[in-house]
């Protein structure tokens, strides 16, 4: 009997979840992430700025909350 690592199926979901939001980017279903009302944005002649504060803010809950799932329900 072989004895699955859970990294292993760590390493298998994570995939999948790069996979699905790849395919979610090409058919520009996320094209609003980094446009929202409090991403910073300065376009000038020469020069350009950008700052995605509140699409950061926002991936950073999202992680957060994956990882205190994965924490909370993982063996």
């Amino acid at each position: 009997m072989v004895q699955r690592s859970p990294v292993g199926l760590l390493l298998i979901a994570v995939g999948v979840l790069l996979v699905i939001v790849g395919v979610l980017v090409w058919l520009g279903a996320l094209s609003w992430f980094g446009r929202l009302p409090g991403d910073i944005r300065v376009e000038r002649p020469g020069f350009r700025f950008y700052a995605p504060i509140v699409s950061m803010l926002l991936l950073s809950l999202l992680l957060t909350v994956i990882a205190a799932f994965i924490r909370r329900f993982w063996p």
